[in-house]
């Protein structure tokens, strides 16, 4: 859940007070935000937006990493390799559980500590604003043809099997292309090399102001607000509902006055004005974990990913 409306000045206040007490061995002059998405994927998107605001509430330098490689395998790897003090941590969504399901990682989802929850990310369906689709009815009629072309930013990860559940559901078999980013699965779309994309609404907002391209719905239990007249696939007639979650790991060991100064930071930025307009404008939602409760909700849905993906007989 969020913060619940601490005062951003009383949150920086006791965030600046932290700081002072942490010893020098328990803060960085630069942290490194790891990311497995190529330039201008959800990942990427969203560490970027966020950086330059928390390095003003750390006090610390932000950068952005794009370690790509195995749909997550590499970076989770780097990650579990580094020193557990905070200056490498990793962007998670669904893909480093995803990841380390479908695949046999150097290091896995198990090998990280699940540090913080941000937000919630409702997944859309979208084609190019001069495509005939306009809604994912229409879609989905095109893909009975046999024709259907729809795409995914990376093999192991939320949209991919959304993808695989929206076939599922409707009784259609249309070719799902995989890419390392969303951007690069964007220009797919815009091309006509793919009939409809799945993704964050940030990893797309630059292209839809444009009027470059059409939301065709919300994979998600309800409509988003900056967009109230895109319905969700539940409103379309297809029984369809995921939830993506942002947040950060780190290393396995991190010492505990460095996961209560993160956990302050990230409920500081929350409540930024600034920073505020950014996240609501892409359509993520507050929906702040701390360290004990994410750890708990990480496990358990990767056990229920598991347990789902068994149940569909992609893994054993």
């Amino acid at each position: 859940m969020h913060s619940r409306g601490i005062p951003f000045i009383a949150a920086i206040a006791a965030l600046s007070a932290l700081i002072g007490s942490c010893t020098a061995s328990s803060r960085n002059t630069v942290v490194t935000l790891i990311t497995h998405s190529s330039p201008g994927g959800g990942s990427d998107v969203f560490l970027r937006s966020m950086a330059p605001h928390l390095s003003r509430i750390m006090q610390e330098t932000m950068i952005v990493e794009n370690v790509e490689g195995g749909s997550g395998a590499k970076a989770m790897a780097q990650l579990a390799r580094a020193k557990p003090d905070g200056s490498e941590l990793y962007a998670t969504t669904p893909t480093f559980i995803y990841t380390s399901l479908l695949s046999r990682p150097a290091a896995s989802y198990h090998d990280l500590e699940p540090l913080v929850n941000m937000f919630y990310d409702p997944e859309v369906l979208f084609t190019a604003a001069d495509s005939p689709y306009k809604s994912v009815k229409d879609i989905v009629e095109h893909a009975r043809s046999g024709q259907g072309r729809w795409g995914a930013a990376n093999p192991a990860s939320l949209e991919r099997q959304t993808m695989e559940r929206l076939k599922q559901k409707a009784g259609v078999n249309p070719a799902v292309a995989t890419f390392e980013g969303g951007g690069d699965m964007l220009i797919n779309v815009l091309n006509h090399t793919l009939d409809m994309g799945v993704g964050e609404l940030q990893e797309m907002r630059g292209q839809l102001d444009a009027g470059k391209i059409r939301l065709l719905g919300v994979v998600g239990d309800e409509r988003m607000t900056q967009f109230p007249d895109v319905e969700t696939v539940k409103e379309q007639g297809i029984d369809l509902s995921v939830r993506k979650f942002r947040g950060l790991a780190g290393p396995k060991g991190m010492p505990r006055d460095l996961i209560t100064r993160w956990e302050m930071a990230v409920r500081a930025l929350l409540d930024d004005p600034e920073y505020k307009k950014l996240y609501i404008a892409d359509g993520l939602q507050p929906g702040f974990m701390a360290h004990d409760e994410y750890v708990a909700f990480v496990n358990t849905f990767g056990n229920d990913t598991a347990a789902f993906l068994k149940e569909s007989g992609v893994i054993r």
